[in-house]
């Protein structure tokens, strides 16, 4: 296969495994999603989704929010990693939203990073999830299939988006986006690649990618 004839082998086969993309973390707003999605970071999503209903009780608009101390932020999203960075940036970018932009999560991108614990990974996620608006957020499992599928360098994220973006019709990012990372988690974990189960690394992967699976799933026989 040529790389168009891989990109659309993708597309079907994501298209074909999961028709319907549920959005992973829950949240009723995008001012809640905002919020997941910053302690999402180095955090399950099943964690977050764990975390958040307390700290929607007590809090799910920015103006609530900003008038919890960082303390009290602090207390419930404990378990989520990055504890000090995360309540200061959480009550920082609500009072930023309250004082700048009417009590309303702004719809662009550069309004958006320009926010404390806001990077782009977390804006193209609200742009996408919240707005609608095409995006490519790039985590880890979209970060480590487009390298394994041969469609990045994997010399940095943001090269992986520009690849991305480029490979992929714009209509389906918002959605393919949320296929790629459900088959990562599903099929392809960074650890223990196992083609059997990984169907598309199997028919499409580069060859330094194959060969290394093929060496290790042979010295596991070995032993």
């Amino acid at each position: 296969m040529n790389k168009k004839e891989k990109v659309a082998f993708v597309i079907d086969e994501l298209e074909r495994l999961y028709p319907e993309v549920p959005i992973p973390l829950d949240h009723h707003s995008p001012f809640t999603l905002l919020v997941a999605v910053v302690l999402s970071a180095q955090c399950t999503d099943k964690r977050v989704n764990e975390i958040t209903p307390s700290l929607f009780a007590l809090a799910d608009t920015p103006e609530a929010m900003a008038q919890l101390s960082v303390e009290e932020i602090a207390e419930i999203i404990r378990p989520c990693g990055l504890t000090p960075m995360k309540s200061k940036g959480l009550k920082g970018l609500s009072q930023i939203i309250m004082e700048q932009h009417g009590g309303q999560v702004p719809e662009r991108f550069e309004a958006l990073e320009a926010m404390p614990a806001v990077g782009h990974k977390t804006a193209s996620v609200v742009m996408s999830q919240a707005f609608g608006h095409p995006a490519f957020p790039v985590d880890t499992h979209i970060h480590r299939l487009m390298y394994r599928w041969n469609f990045t360098s994997g010399r940095s994220v943001e090269q992986t988006e520009k690849d991305a973006k480029r490979l992929f019709p714009k209509a389906l990012w918002n959605k393919l986006h949320l296929q790629i990372i459900f088959y990562g988690r599903e099929y392809s974990p960074a650890r223990g690649l196992d083609l059997e189960r990984d169907h598309i690394t199997r028919t499409i992967g580069r060859k330094s990618v194959l060969h290394e699976a093929e060496r290790k799933r042979a010295s596991k026989k070995r032993s």
